[in-house]
């Protein structure tokens, strides 16, 4: 089993930044991507970004492309999600997943994943 905390949710105004964290724990070892999903209120739950836990190849969702960068420290267990030029549709639960999947196949949706933690809401006004 792997444990996965969020941090680093909020209000900031549109515009503005904010840097979410997740912890690991547990068997991380046996992780082989980590990502972000994010779940507005009435919506499904969407991609975000992924990483691969080895070699750090990075995935985006068309919207997170230029303004968020994911970034992981294999030493700490711990995954971020730097979100920069945030807008008002932002605003959503934000939340961390992980896979055992260890494959050059990019790793981006919710059936790919097998763990997740309990969500860090931000909120973005205008």
């Amino acid at each position: 089993q792997v444990q996965l905390v969020e941090s680093g949710g909020g209000l900031v105004q549109a515009g503005g930044s904010l840097r979410l964290s997740c912890a690991a724990s547990g068997r991380t070892f046996s992780m082989g991507s980590m990502a972000w999903f994010r779940q507005a209120p009435g919506k499904e739950r969407d991609f975000v970004s992924s990483i691969k836990w080895i070699g750090g190849r990075k995935y985006y969702a068309d919207f997170a492309k230029g303004r968020f960068t994911i970034s992981r420290d294999n030493a700490k267990n711990t995954l971020d999600l730097q979100m920069n030029s945030l807008k008002p549709e932002d605003t959503a639960v934000y939340y961390c997943a992980a896979s055992r999947k260890n494959t050059d196949v990019p790793v981006t949706t919710r059936d790919d994943m097998d763990y997740w933690g309990k969500g860090t809401l931000v909120t973005v006004s205008s």
